[in-house]
Parts: C-alpha cells; sequence; structure tokens
C-alpha cells in the first residue's frame, strides 16, 4: 500500500498519537535488542578484536556494526508492517538511524585514521550538524523542495554546466568514498599489524603505508569524478604540475623513497638500537618520511629516511642484541697483576647485565707514565637500558675492592730537578 506523505507539524502529531504507534515502538525496540544481541555474538566471535575497533568499538553501541544491524532490521519490520497498518514512527526512526549510522562511520574512521587532533574533532562535529540537519530536512519534507531549489542555482564552466546542487552531492559523496578508503586502508593496517615484531613489524608497515597511499590516491580520483571534474582535462595540467613538483620537491620524493627502502630491506627495525650524526637511542617509528628516534634521557630526534640511507649509521641490534663495553683502570707499577685481574673481573660479575657467556676479560693494555693500565671488556645484552649506568656500577665496584685489598690507584706523579744558579 502507498504512504501518505505528512507535511504538517499537525499530521505529524496527529500520525503519532495513533494507537498503532505503539506497536511500531515495540517492533523498533524489538529490533534494536535484536541488533544488539546480534552484534554482541559477532563480537564474541572476534575474540582477537580491537577494543576500540571501527566495527564493534569499546562497547558495542559504539562500533558501526549495531547501528547498521539496527536500520537494517527496521527497515525489514516497516517493510512487514506496511501491509497492515500505516506507519509513522518508522518514518521518523529509518532516518534517524541513517543519520546516526552516518554519524558512527565518520567519526569511527577519522579516530582510526588519524590522530585526535582539534582539526579532527572540528570535522567530525561537521559531520554529526549534516547528518542531523539532513534527517530533519528529510523528515520534515523540505530536502526536495531545498535541493531543486539549489538545483536552480546554476552556471556554466566551459563545457561542463554545475548548479550549487551538483557541487553539495558530489562533495557528500566524495566525502563518502575517501571514508570508505580510509576504513579500509585502516583495516589494512590493523590486519597487518597485529603480533608484529622487529623486522616483520616493519615490512608489514610498508605494505600498510603503501596500501594506504594506493586507497586514498583512488578515492581521491573517485571524489574528483563525483563531484563532476573531467579528468582527462587534468592530465595536461597535471603533467606540468608534476614536472615542477618533482625538481621543487627532489628531497621530499628521496625521503619517501629511502623509507621504503629502509622498511622493505630490513636494515633498520622498530627497537633497533642505533647511533645517528652522534645521537643515540632507540628507533621508535619509521614513516614514511622521516624515522623517530628516542634517546634514554628521553629526548627524540626526527631523522630524516634520506640520512639513514646515504650516511654512516651505528646499528647495535642488527645482527646480535649483544653490545661490548670497557672501562679502563691504572694501578700502581709495584701492585700484584694477577690479583688485579682477578678483582676486575670479580666487580664485572656482581653484576647481573653483564653477560656470562661470552663473559668478561681482562687485559694488560699499557704501560703507563703513572701506573700499569688495565682494560675490562664485558657483555650486555640489553643496550636499551643504558650503558653509562652500568659502567658507573662496574667502577663503584672496582674502586671498593681496589680499596679493600689495598692496591694503589696511581696519581699523576712529577719529579722536577732544579739547577743551582
Amino acid at each position: 500500500m502507498s504512504e501518505p506523505v505528512i507535511t504538517d507539524l499537525q499530521d505529524w502529531l496527529a500520525a503519532l498519537s495513533q494507537t498503532s504507534v505503539l506497536i511500531e515502538l515495540g517492533a523498533l525496540l524489538a529490533c534494536g535488542l535484536l541488533a544488539w544481541l546480534l552484534a554482541r555474538l559477532v563480537s564474541r566471535a572476534f575474540v582477537e578484536r580491537e577494543l576500540n575497533s571501527i566495527m564493534f568499538g569499546r562497547r558495542i553501541v559504539d562500533g558501526v556494526l549495531f547501528p547498521a544491524l539496527w536500520l537494517c532490521l527496521a527497515y525489514a519490520a516497516r517493510k512487514l508492517l506496511d501491509y497492515s497498518m500505516p506507519l509513522a514512527l518508522f518514518k521518523l526512526a529509518i532516518p534517524v538511524l541513517i543519520s546516526l549510522l552516518v554519524i558512527r562511520l565518520g567519526v569511527k574512521v577519522l579516530q582510526a585514521a588519524f590522530n585526535n587532533t582539534p582539526a579532527i574533532r572540528l570535522l567530525e562535529r561537521s559531520i554529526s550538524w549534516i547528518a542531523w540537519a539532513a534527517m530533519v530536512l528529510w523528515v520534515s519534507g523540505l530536502l526536495p523542495l531545498l535541493m531543486d531549489e539549489l538545483d536552480q542555482i546554476s552556471w556554466t564552466v566551459g563545457g561542463a554546466s554545475l548548479s550549487v546542487r551538483k557541487i553539495i552531492e558530489g562533495t557528500l559523496t566524495a566525502g563518502l568514498v575517501l571514508i570508505i578508503s580510509l576504513w579500509i586502508s585502516s583495516a589494512i593496517e590493523t590486519k597487518l599489524l597485529r603480533k608484529a615484531t622487529g623486522g616483520e613489524l616493519s615490512l608489514r608497515k610498508a605494505f600498510s603505508n603503501a596500501a594506504r597511499a594506493l586507497l586514498m590516491f583512488v578515492g581521491l580520483l573517485l571524489a574528483l569524478s563525483a563531484v563532476g571534474i573531467d579528468l582527462t582535462a587534468l592530465s595536461v595540467l597535471g603533467g606540468a604540475i608534476g614536472v615542477g613538483i618533482g625538481f621543487g620537491l627532489q628531497k621530499l620524493a628521496a625521503n619517501y623513497v629511502s623509507g621504503f627502502v629502509i622498511l622493505a630491506e630490513r636494515s633498520m627495525r622498530i627497537g633497533d638500537s642505533v647511533q645517528v650524526d652522534n645521537f643515540s637511542g632507540v628507533i621508535t617509528q619509521i614513516n614514511a618520511r622521516y624515522t623517530v628516534i628516542r634517546s634514554l634521557a628521553g629526548r627524540e630526534s626526527i631523522v630524516p629516511n634520506e640520512m639513514l640511507i646515504t650516511s654512516r649509521v651505528e646499528n647495535l641490534s642488527l645482527a646480535d642484541p649483544r653490545v661490548w663495553q670497557s672501562t679502563n683502570v691504572s694501578v700502581a707499577y709495584d701492585s700484584d697483576v694477577d690479583l688485579v685481574s682477578r678483582l676486575l673481573l670479580q666487580a664485572a660479575a656482581t653484576q647481573e647485565r653483564v653477560l656470562a657467556d661470552p663473559g668478561p676479560a681482562v687485559v694488560l693494555l699499557a704501560f703507563g707514565a703513572d701506573g700499569l693500565e688495565f682494560r675490562l671488556g664485558y657483555w650486555i645484552g640489553d643496550p636499551e637500558n643504558g650503558s653509562d649506568n652500568l659502567r658507573s656500577l662496574i667502577n663503584l665496584e672496582i674502586l671498593r675492592l681496589l680499596r679493600e685489598h689495598r692496591v694503589e690507584i696511581p696519581f699523576p706523579q712529577r719529579v722536577i730537578h732544579t739547577r743551582p744558579v
């Protein structure tokens, strides 16, 4: 049966005051409860799902799946009830559910794809206002009239005819295409980076960045086509602009290419301890353009990827996470060499971070001007926890043992001969 169009407020009030509205309300609540149960069952099936995923969210009602299921069930119930009674509440509920789904989808995708910046929060509020405004215009019956009026405001650009309605529809379509592209790329990134560590994490990060760039490029082309821009007309202009940008952004392009080379060949991985340009730290991020290195003091250095390719980089964790360290000690010439060697080895063995295999070693380094110079060398397996702190502990233990066994640590002494005038 055909549905009467409700265009007046009094008609809305009259329609919502009928007893059949209670049946519609019960059907909507039943659809909502069934949608919640289905979303809960599906979320339990994904045991390893992310707590703040796009489909499920931190709570069941926060994700996209719940409003999508509720909308589908409500639309099916509307079709069933349409054959037996006039509907009023469903005419209001369906647009509300569609607006809720659009808001949830846009907000969750933006939160997953980008950081929670003020610009992203402003964009999220804009999506909410646009969705609710479109819902109000749709329910009130003003949306078709408004779109017809906007279609009358038109102008000609070259051989194409543009209107305000076409621009609005094209912009909304472009936004939807970009949101879907971001959704797919976020899902691919989450799937690829799950349970990935070390070199595998770097390689998967490279594929994730490439997939996102490709999807965003395809989404941009579809968005431009949806707005009504002829892509063939941009080929010549795009070629000229591309040549100019290529000459002007050589360094930027080199950094992007270097980033993909680093991620592909895995010469540096997230978690490696490196030293670049006299700055030592642990790699925390490898992005397409730059790499973030965090020192043990808390400072972070943003290093362009081209520097990591073209300059010398010390990677302390590439082949083996173990690192060799040493400390030098001078003792008097009359000291017992064997005793000094045993004390130095004992000082290194007292520290848990010093590896037993290969064990520490002591060598008589040189016959100095003031005494015998020994070098104590040892291996550690956790350089990310610091080296100076361990060296300080070993030096303190060496000093204690030498004083305990009365081994003299010499200081510079000079004999001055004077001649009588």
